[in-house]
């Protein structure tokens, strides 16, 4: 009988949880639960490779990072596409006439698709995040400030002739009461709450709230940092997003993740996704070592501080690091990330819930794995549908 055990074998694998590069560890995991089954470590680099075992001896291995996304996760759940673990917030929460697609022109009754669930008052975004809850949301996510006032001087159509000096900037646009009822709502349903925040007075204000992390940052003053340091916030700086669409501020926006690094801000990794292209994000983490933020804690924190931006036990899995019971998430990379700056971009194997998706550089298993579970799906739909 085919068995759903097989064992990884490394020679050099980093552990998030003491920062450190260790020698010649193996990892037993199991495809029939996705999980660890055993991590233990061997006398020296030789290993006992059976047939169906996994060789990334000379090679360098570590646990699959979480990298904070909010999308929709109905098809990579029901396994009918290959993807990553996502944790959705279905929508964003921001207040009326903030965070929404504007126009100078509504003739012919024209109506622009929202983008957020727009919310105001204590009672108003206590509903919004229930609303949230029952959407399926597994995170809750609030703009405490945005450039709210883009219609004073537009940046399409002819130009303003005299446009003011500071032509749009950033506000809150959530009271201390409003954000406060949005961290309590979403405790009570067990969710995290993620936070776009960039003025220091946004990042401040929602740092009180309890918030679980705060995005960007890019205005952040000591004060700020300090306000996320003594309330326990996780700071998501998202430097290849400022890199992308403002380069100009990325020198600016690494030295406040740095100063927030020094100060003993907890640090995570994330792309602010659809900013840049997708499979782009190891351009973060480069960002952030180019900052002087050492490789070690960079990695920790796409690895741990990912976990916990997610909610930590709370999301429902356990990630980020390898231990008996954790998903079976291992990359490895060709070159050692202490050494070559380009390292995260050479991932040559990628496994994630005990199941192999790329190794030796190749893709592997898509379309028959895609067309198996497919089919698994459909034959649970017409057997529910019949049940219903």
């Amino acid at each position: 009988m085919e068995t759903s055990l097989f064992t990884v074998h490394t020679s050099t694998l980093f552990d998030p949880t003491s920062k450190q590069f260790k020698n010649n560890i193996s990892i037993v995991v199991n495809t029939a639960n996705g999980a660890i089954e055993d991590v233990f470590q061997r006398g020296s680099i030789v290993a006992q490779v059976k047939p169906g075992d996994i060789d990334l001896r000379r090679k360098i291995a570590m646990p699959g990072p979480g990298f904070p996304r909010r999308q929709p996760p109905g098809a990579v759940n029901r396994g009918l596409t290959p993807g990553p673990r996502l944790f959705v917030a279905t929508s964003c929460l921001a207040a009326t006439g903030s965070y929404e697609i504007r126009t100078e022109n509504y003739a012919n009754g024209l109506r622009l698709p929202s983008i957020c669930d727009t919310c105001d008052g204590v009672d108003g975004v206590r509903r919004a995040v229930r609303r949230r809850v029952a959407e399926g949301a597994d995170i809750i996510k609030l703009y405490a400030d945005y450039r709210r006032n883009t219609l004073r001087a537009p940046l399409s159509g002819d130009a303003i002739l005299f446009p003011p000096m500071n032509r749009n900037p950033a506000t809150v646009m959530f009271t201390q009461d409003e954000m406060n009822a949005i961290v309590d709502e979403a405790r009570s349903a067990g969710l995290p709450v993620a936070c776009h925040a960039g003025t220091s007075r946004g990042i401040t204000m929602a740092a009180k709230a309890g918030v679980t992390s705060i995005e960007h940052g890019t205005e952040a003053n000591r004060s700020a940092i300090h306000a996320m340091v003594e309330n326990g916030c996780i700071y998501v700086p998202t430097l290849a997003v400022v890199e992308a669409v403002a380069k100009e501020r990325l020198p600016e926006a690494q030295a406040i993740a740095r100063e927030a690094h020094a100060i003993g801000v907890r640090l995570a990794a994330g792309g602010d996704t659809g900013a840049f292209n997708h499979g782009q994000g190891a351009r973060e983490m480069e960002l952030l070592i180019e900052a002087g933020i050492p490789v070690e804690d960079v990695l920790e924190a796409c690895m741990l501080g990912g976990w916990e931006s997610c909610g930590r036990d709370a999301c429902g899995y356990r990630f980020g690091w390898l231990e008996k019971g954790n998903r079976a998430d291992i990359i490895a990379l060709d070159t050692d990330p202490r050494i070559d700056e380009k390292a995260f971009r050479k991932v040559s194997f990628v496994m994630k819930d005990a199941h192999v998706w790329k190794q030796n550089s190749i893709p592997v298993g898509f379309i028959d794995r895609i067309m198996d579970k497919a089919a698994h799906s459909d034959s649970v739909l017409r057997l529910e549908a019949r049940v219903t």
